[in-house]
């Protein structure tokens, strides 16, 4: 599920999701606000919010975002 296999294509795969999470991570954003970011990206193959989630999860996991006494997601420095 995180990686792409036979099963699961390249542009489903959770680690391809997180990828365009955190592209879309410039500035510090509300979870919602983010969701609706890559919701508009996602239009022509949609992603559940669940999965959605989940890349965010990995996002955590990999040290590449961090969520600020704000409520606010942000790229971690460093991260890019």
């Amino acid at each position: 599920m995180i990686l792409p296999t036979k099963n699961i294509s390249p542009d489903r795969a959770l680690l391809t999701l997180a990828g365009k999470v955190f592209d879309g991570l410039g500035s510090p954003r509300t979870v919602s606000g983010v969701w609706d970011e890559f919701r508009k990206q996602q239009e022509a193959r949609p992603v559940s919010y669940a999965f959605f989630i989940l890349a965010i999860d990995l996002l955590f996991l990999m040290k590449l975002v961090s969520l600020g006494d704000d409520g606010l997601i942000r790229r971690r420095a460093g991260a890019q």
